[in-house]
């Protein structure tokens, strides 16, 4: 395994293959206008101006892989360098991400495609992060009180929130790291630091911010307009 620091270079795998159901729309989420721009080119824009992003593969729906090569015309987007298809699970569809990176990029950004708010300042936060512990992801402290309940709906416990954290992305890993916990991997997780957890290695947090929120819901497109409106250079 190489050594940290040995290779810097990293390239980011943009996840955009998901259903979309609880957005309630008739295509993916990903193409939702957002101040007149889609979410996915406002992702990619931020990765765009990172400075430690050297390259960007973008996983997406099978029906969705013509229109986002598209963009790389129509937005200048220089770093974007593969579109894939993606598979059946989240976690099949960043192996295709991952198979379709350039070789000599040692770490691995991996984001939701759906996280349009992502700053480049945090970005290249967190791959310097990685760069530091092979391992880094981006969360935020819990703001509320948390409950752990039984099946039944009954409080178990209340884990004290100074240790809880809301993980974000991108996740940053060190490629061989991460392509040997994916090989190890005996079930599917819901993100991508549990693949290193379940290996026994660490993942370290960095702080994001609370305005790095993911589109799930028609709510959350409210919030992103309103937290573009108070934005001047998302797209400079």
């Amino acid at each position: 395994m190489k050594r940290l620091g040995e290779n810097n270079r990293c390239c980011a795998i943009v996840v955009a293959a998901g259903s979309s159901s609880r957005m309630k729309c008739s295509g993916s989420k990903i193409w939702i206008p957002l101040s007149g721009v889609p979410a996915i080119v406002r992702t990619l824009f931020a990765f765009e101006r990172a400075q430690t992003i050297d390259g960007v593969v973008v996983v997406c729906r099978a029906g969705d892989t013509q229109a986002m090569e598209r963009l790389k015309l129509e937005y200048s987007l220089e770093k974007l360098c593969r579109v894939v298809p993606g598979a059946g699970t989240r976690q099949a569809s960043v192996a295709c991400g991952v198979a379709a990176a350039p070789q000599d990029c040692a770490y691995l950004a991996i984001h939701d495609g759906a996280r349009p708010l992502i700053r480049p300042e945090l970005i290249d936060r967190v791959v310097r992060d990685a760069r530091r512990h092979g391992a880094s992801s981006l969360a935020i402290p819990a703001r509320d009180t948390i409950k752990r309940a039984d099946a039944q709906g009954f409080v178990v416990e209340t884990p004290p929130r100074d240790q809880l954290w809301s993980v974000q992305t991108p996740q940053v890993f060190l490629r061989e790291l991460y392509e040997s916990a994916l090989r190890a991997a005996r079930e599917e997780y819901t993100d991508d630091c549990q693949l290193i957890e379940q290996t026994g290695g660490r993942v370290h947090l960095c702080e994001g911010s609370p305005e790095n929120a993911k589109l799930t819901t028609p709510e959350d497109i409210l919030f992103a307009e309103a937290v573009l409106r108070g934005r001047e250079d998302d797209l400079k």
